[in-house]
């Protein structure tokens, strides 16, 4: 698991907390800390630059196959207008 999200999340949660405990520390922000990262750890969780970078080859995926689609259409229609012709023959 990433440590840099797990700090940033508990650091969110922390500062959260501690706005409502008027920045006086809690007890037991360890534990929770470390019950966070054990709930995260459990998890199949992608960085947002991991996201964006699948995302971008599924859309460059995506364009290619809808290319392939086309090209097999053209085909279908270029041999079924063959086999017409061949059959009057």
């Amino acid at each position: 698991m990433n440590e840099k999200l797990i700090d940033n999340l508990s650091s969110q949660f922390s500062q959260m907390l501690n706005t409502f405990n008027n920045g006086a520390e809690l007890p037991g922000q360890q534990q929770m800390r470390a019950l966070l990262q054990s709930a995260l750890s459990k998890m199949d969780l992608v960085t947002r630059e991991e996201f964006d970078a699948q995302s971008a080859v599924l859309a460059r995926t995506r364009e290619k196959v809808d290319a392939l689609e086309k090209v097999v259409a053209e085909i279908q229609v270029q041999l079924e207008s063959g086999s017409d012709t061949s059959t009057e023959k």
